[in-house]
């Protein structure tokens, strides 16, 4: 069965950085879009970056010039560096893939950034 497993998330002060990785099993992740998606108390799920199996790269206007996907297809991982980190950005992250037909879902790590 398909795994999506994330870590990285944690405490962190306004301005930190955070590094979130999610690492994917009995996934044809090569050809996946691979993507981060947030949820804050009492919100919708918002999509926050995304990086197709092409190299095409797409971010939450919240976000840009903030936050920066990666992946590494060998190791089957996508990352979400996370720098400026500002309250709002609090939330549980979940690491997302798609492909034709399918989406998977991770469980979810939770990030705080709080004084």
């Amino acid at each position: 069965q398909v795994q999506l497993v994330e870590s990285g998330g944690g405490l962190v002060q306004p301005g930190g950085s955070l590094r979130l990785s999610c690492a994917a099993s009995r996934i044809f992740f090569s050809i996946s879009t691979m993507g981060w998606y947030r949820q804050a108390p009492g919100n919708q799920r918002e999509l926050v970056a995304t990086f197709t199996s092409g190299g095409i790269t797409n971010y939450a206007d919240s976000v840009k010039g903030r936050f920066t996907i990666s992946r590494d297809n060998a190791k089957k991982t996508v990352f979400l560096e996370m720098n400026s980190l500002k309250p709002e950005d609090t939330a549980v992250y979940y690491c997302n893939a798609v492909r034709p037909g399918f989406t998977y879902w991770g469980q979810g790590t939770q990030v705080t950034v709080s004084s």
